[in-house]
């Protein structure tokens, strides 16, 4: 175990200072401690290079259902914030999201580039103490994750070397360099990644699904505009390489329960999970109750927010005995009186007795969710996500863990692929294999359409959708209640205003 004796106020100070994304400094924090101060801080007291790394993995819980995922989903066809009256109305931000008309001042975009770049800091710094080589691999993979999700939403990437002084500007990587830096700090770590680890920890496996990602990406990330690309068959091929690599070891396997993936002992217990927060029930766990409580109504329990609904296009495109769509569980039923899935109908406690809304309507949520909501629709319009499912203590500080990679992604992953690459049977056998697990009957074809139709129903509200419309091309669409194709500047956020000024080398994306 590696040991430094460092000040820990002053440098959690520092580190708290970098990641706040201030473009004003304060003076004495003008410089960030090299390893030879922290050394010779004899005062200080000895923390292990260990406990560093757990904190870089504890900055992954902004990721938790009610946090950073909000982003990649909000922005896309499957997840809506309607504004009930005076609730969620935020200044119209939810709304500007989901309808493409955020400036470069969204204040949820700059927040959600804030913690991406402070995730991205806090694995760098590790790196400056001298890691051994599995700490090092596991910072060096996290540092990648964030340049992943970065380059997937600004396309520019600022970096800073490990140890440089806090006064240094970040330089700044291209998208096209982001994804290449990716892919090659991957690989050059992979030896050193464990193996048979928790689902929590940065692993071969992890490696392998965040390469996978990288390559099925890489001719996005390397366009000039977003919009105008060509998957190589080399780069489905590498894609396919890495799906192999996870799903040859034997190690995971589709859950008979489709809501397995998503319990209070997912991170153990379900076979799909590959790289996933770390969540403690009753310790930590972010903004994780969010999934749940953004969408239930404050007459359920638990009593929720009442506000992120689905779209009816989602609920409909699934079968009836879908088991994605929905289905009853005995301890959900017996504890809340709740069906895991998308609730829709009449909903009731766990005595079966009807629930009313405040006005004492029936709550009863309705298919269709209006982007603003009056009257009679208030409080019950739209299909609310009962996907994680809560526990039966500790539901405010809950052990539900959110997959960043699970097996079922990764067959899709390789099915796209090998659809890419004009292998349509073999696609369709996979994805054949995944529905049939989940209770819907098989296709007899598949095409880029029925793909980003499955991938929606197996990984809704997991994250990923926005990253899928854009390859597919369809992110600009028209869809319900965004009547207009959009102005391809938003295939890229924008970068907040602070970090234009603050840093030369960030050039506002076009069209800002």
């Amino acid at each position: 175990m590696k040991n430094i004796k460092i000040k820990i106020p002053a440098a959690i100070a520092i580190i708290i200072f970098v990641f706040a994304g201030c473009s004003k400094l304060d003076e004495k924090l003008q410089d960030r401690l090299t390893l030879k101060q922290v050394e010779e801080s004899t005062a200080g007291t000895t923390v292990d290079v260990s406990a560093l790394l757990t904190e870089s993995y504890k900055t992954l819980y902004n990721f938790n259902g009610g946090g950073d995922v909000n982003m990649p989903e909000h922005t896309s066809d499957l997840w809506i914030a309607p504004t009930r009256g005076g609730d969620w109305d935020d200044n119209g931000a939810w709304r500007a999201l989901y309808q493409h008309t955020w400036d470069a001042d969204h204040t949820n975009l700059r927040d959600y580039f804030n913690r991406l770049s402070s995730g991205l800091f806090t694995a760098i710094d590790i790196l400056q103490f001298s890691p051994n080589p599995q700490q090092e691999a596991e910072a060096r993979y996290i540092r990648a994750f964030y340049v992943f999700w970065l380059c997937d939403g600004w396309g520019q990437v600022p970096m800073r070397t490990p140890g440089a002084p806090l006064a240094d500007i970040p330089t700044v990587m291209s998208s096209k360099d982001a994804i290449n830096f990716v892919i090659s700090e991957l690989k050059a770590i992979l030896p050193n990644l464990p193996d048979n680890v928790p689902a929590w920890q940065a692993s071969k496996a992890a490696a392998n699904a965040l390469l996978a990602k990288a390559y099925m990406n890489k001719a996005v990330f390397e366009s000039a505009d977003r919009k105008t690309f060509t998957f190589s068959a080399e780069d489905m091929d590498a894609t396919i390489l890495y799906c192999d690599a996870i799903i040859n070891t034997g190690k995971y396997a589709l859950e008979a329960n489709y809501f397995d993936n998503f319990t209070s002992d997912n991170g153990t217990n379900s076979s799909e999970l590959i790289f996933c927060t770390h969540n403690i029930a009753g310790i930590q766990s972010g903004s994780m109750r969010g999934t749940w409580m953004s969408g239930l109504h404050y007459n359920q329990t638990p009593s929720g927010w009442n506000g992120f609904t689905t779209l009816a296009e989602l609920y409909n495109s699934f079968e009836a005995a879908d088991t994605r769509r929905g289905m009853e569980l005995p301890a959900l039923k017996a504890t809340y009186g709740l069906r895991a899935g998308l609730l829709y109908g009449q909903q009731y406690d766990k005595n079966s007795v009807a629930l009313k809304d405040r006005q004492g309507n029936p709550l009863f949520f309705t298919l269709e969710s209006p982007i603003i909501v009056s009257g009679a629709a208030l409080e019950v319009s739209g299909v609310r996500v009962m996907k994680f499912i809560p526990p039966a203590t500790n539901e405010d500080i809950p052990g539900n863990q959110f997959p960043f990679f699970r097996y079922a992604d990764i067959l899709l992953t390789k099915a796209e692929a090998l659809m890419r690459k004009s292998n349509n049977a073999g696609a369709l056998t996979i994805v054949n294999q995944v529905r049939t697990v989940r209770g819907a009957a098989t296709l007899t074809s598949i095409d880029e359409t029925s793909l980003l139709a499955e991938r929606a129903r197996e990984l809704y509200v997991e994250g990923w959708r926005r990253t899928d419309l854009v390859r597919f091309g369809k992110f600009l669409d028209p869809w319900n209640q965004k009547t207009t194709t959009d102005d391809p500047k938003y295939l890229l956020f924008p970068f907040p205003s602070a970090q234009i000024v603050a840093n030369p080398g960030l050039k506002q994306n076009p069209g800002y």
